[in-house]
Order: C-alpha cells, then sequence, then structure tokens
C-alpha cells in the first residue's frame, strides 16, 4: 500500500526542494501528532496561525454549531450572514474608533490586495511604497511589495509604481510625497527575521504620511491578536494606521484574513464600478464562528496579559553565549545563530527530539520561536532545553 508520504511526494506540490515531511496526524493543544503516536510541540504555531493552540474546544463548539446551520451560501458582501456581521462587530469593538468598515477574505495575501486597490482608488494615486525585505505575501500584487529581489525576478514584470525605502531609516521617509497612495509596512518584520522599528521612527512614519495625504497600512498578519503582548502591534508605537490587514491569528485554525479602514476609504468598492472587490469565498461562515470564538478566547483567557512573563522566560532559558541575540516583541523571537548550516541542524535535531521549530525567508542565519500563546510555564522550560542541546551540539 502507498503510504501518505509517497502521495504527498507524487500528487501534491512541494515548495521546496527538501519539504520537511513530517506526517501529522492530529493536533492538541501545542501538540502535532504522528501517526505512529509521535507528539511535536508546535513552537512556531503554524506560522503565527495556532495562536490558541490547536483545536481549541470553544473554536470546535462554534464550528459545529455553524455546520449545523449553514457554510458557504453566495459571494461575500451581498447578504446578511450572522458570523460574519458578529465577528466584524466584534472586531471593531477592539480597534480604535477610527476603524469602521471590516472587508473579510480566505487569506493574508488576499487582505494584501483588498488593500493595495482601496488605497488607490481612495487617493487617487497610482505609487505604492513598501519596505525592503518585507514580506506580505505570494500573490502577484503581494508579490510586487517585497523588498527582496531574489522573491521578485522570476516572475517580473509585477506590478508598476512600487518602490522601497529602508524600514526604520528615517531619512528613507522623505521618499513618501503627494504622488505616493500609501506606504505598506509591517508592525514589526517578520521574514527579515523579526525586526522591531523604534517608537520614534513609526510616529515619523505616521506623520509623513499625515502631511503628504498618504494612506498608512499596517501588515498585522503575523502580528496580531496577542503575538507581540498587545492584542495588535500598532498599540506598541502609539499611532493608528489606516488601513489594518490581518490573517493567519484571526480564524482559530481556520482559513480567514481580513483589511480594516475608515467607512469612507472602504466604500469606494461599492460603485464606479459595482462590485469593485469580490470574493466567493472570503468571510466563510464556518471561518467566521470560529474567528468569533478565538478573539473571545484570547479576550476570556488573558492571554495577551501573559505574553511577557512567557517570553521573559524563554529569554531567560536561552541566555547562553552560542546564540549571538534574541530580536523580537513578546512571543514573536528570533534567536540569532552564526549561518544556515547551524539553523538547519538545531532545526533537525529539534525536530528529532520532538519540536518544531523553524526560520526565515530573508534571514536563514535565525530560528524561528513563535509558539501559541497557550504555552506553559513547564512548556517553556522543557522546549528551552531541547533547543539548548541542538545548539550545543551543533553551534
Amino acid at each position: 500500500m502507498i503510504s501518505n508520504r509517497e502521495l504527498f511526494l507524487q500528487n501534491t506540490a512541494q515548495t521546496s526542494e527538501s519539504p520537511r515531511l513530517i506526517e501529522v496526524e492530529r493536533t492538541e493543544g501545542i501538540y502535532l501528532y504522528g501517526p505512529e503516536g509521535q507528539s511535536y510541540m508546535d513552537l512556531v504555531s503554524g506560522f503565527n496561525v495556532s495562536n490558541i493552540g490547536h483545536r481549541h474546544p470553544k473554536v470546535l463548539a462554534a464550528i459545529q454549531q455553524q455546520l449545523d446551520k449553514f457554510m458557504h451560501v453566495t459571494v461575500y458582501g451581498e447578504f446578511v450572514q450572522a458570523p460574519q456581521v458578529q465577528f466584524a462587530t466584534d472586531l471593531l469593538s477592539v480597534l480604535p474608533n477610527s476603524f469602521g468598515s471590516v472587508y473579510l477574505t480566505n487569506s493574508g495575501a488576499e487582505a494584501v490586495e483588498g488593500s493595495m486597490k482601496i488605497a488607490k482608488k481612495f487617493t487617487g494615486r497610482q505609487e505604492i511604497i513598501a519596505a525592503k525585505e518585507a514580506y506580505h505575501g505570494s500573490t502577484q500584487g503581494a508579490l510586487s511589495l517585497i523588498g527582496n529581489e531574489d522573491y521578485r525576478k522570476a516572475y517580473a514584470p509585477l506590478l508598476p509604481g512600487i518602490s522601497f525605502i529602508q524600514y526604520n531609516h528615517l531619512p528613507d521617509l522623505e521618499k513618501i510625497n503627494d504622488k505616493t497612495a500609501a506606504v505598506v509596512v509591517e508592525a514589526i518584520q517578520g521574514e527579515a527575521g523579526v525586526r522591531v522599528p523604534d517608537k520614534a521612527y513609526m510616529q515619523a512614519l505616521r506623520n509623513k504620511c499625515d502631511e503628504t495625504g498618504t494612506l498608512l497600512i499596517f501588515d498585522e498578519i503575523q502580528t496580531g491578536f496577542g503575538r507581540t503582548g498587545k492584542l495588535f502591534a500598532f498599540e506598541h508605537f502609539d499611532i493608528v494606521p489606516d488601513i489594518l490587514m490581518l490573517a493567519k491569528g484571526i480564524g482559530g485554525g481556520m482559513p480567514l484574513g481580513a483589511f480594516v479602514a475608515r467607512k469612507e476609504v472602504m466604500d469606494v468598492i461599492k460603485a464606479n464600478p459595482m462590485l469593485g472587490h469580490i470574493t466567493t469565498f472570503g468571510g466563510h461562515p464556518v471561518s467566521c464562528a470560529a474567528a468569533k470564538a478565538s478573539l473571545e478566547v484570547i479576550q476570556q483567557e488573558k492571554l495577551v496579559e501573559q505574553v511577557e512573563s512567557k517570553a521573559a522566560l524563554f529569554r531567560k532559558e536561552l541566555d547562553i553565549p552560542q546564540i549571538k541575540e534574541i530580536r523580537g516583541l513578546g512571543l514573536m523571537m528570533c534567536l540569532q545563530l552564526d549561518n544556515f548550516e547551524q539553523v538547519y541542524a538545531v532545526s533537525n535535531y529539534c525536530a528529532e527530539q520532538g519540536l518544531i521549530i523553524d526560520w526565515y525567508l530573508h534571514c536563514e542565519t535565525a530560528l524561528r520561536v513563535a509558539p501559541p500563546l497557550t504555552i506553559t510555564e513547564e512548556e517553556i522550560k522543557a522546549a528551552c532545553k531541547i533547543i539548548r542541546e541542538g545548539i550545543a551540539k551543533f553551534c
């Protein structure tokens, strides 16, 4: 009988020459389980998706309740569907009052595409500025914003009118002018190796956008929903973006994304042309039910309030000389090593010991640490012990 692994290699598209090939049969909490009972502690949260852990009981209950009512009925934005309405209302209730409208999508990349469109139409401008070493997704528009030519050149030509600034570099803000429709930045650069900007830089960026009539678009696809110790990372900088892009941790494990803006900005898609932005499965009712439950879990279990102490414990347990630097904010951390060979060896060792850890697209010399916010102190200590052993062996 052909194994699932063999079928995977034969019949499904791979995105690298050497996929991890860890076979998952079920999940629970912060753990993945293989078909032979192997357990793996998930220290990357499915790339910042499983903020409340895998298969949280309240999310499962919400999904089941919605399955008993209805699933897909029509394209997004035309019928009144309670899960979409209720989640959008809950989401706006935890955001600043300047946000007034939510557009629900299937993914983060779709949120990026929609945000670019409304920014261009609202401002009447065509130029967009993004940051070098950014990552915003793999669709053509989102890929156009990635400030790493190695990922762009194979798919050229991409969107015109895109230019780049150095992230967290004040002089480059002078490139923003009255022809700029929007500046798109990550609240914290993720795939560049968790680069946290200065508060003064973010405030200067906000001011420059205000001066030039440019919309400030924040990508919080990785940082949202408690990951950094605030519900949303923009709260760390005492600013509010014009458009907020969300996904990953939004859906409690279900596929969902969103872009959020002032109502007058969002309303540009209603006419000229009508249905100016449309999605068939965006805001799927089951995903929205899961998202509403997930947001309630984050609030009721006070997960955001626990992030700072858990992050401090990680830093204490990983305070070893082989780790050159621990960058990050909250439970979005990066362990800087010397080279990719060390990162690869340590990552493989950890997997062999039942711990999933990874690296970054634009920073292959560092290990990614982004566990579910539900991780316990005992689990943090156990995870760090394995990481220290791997680093001692290969670094």
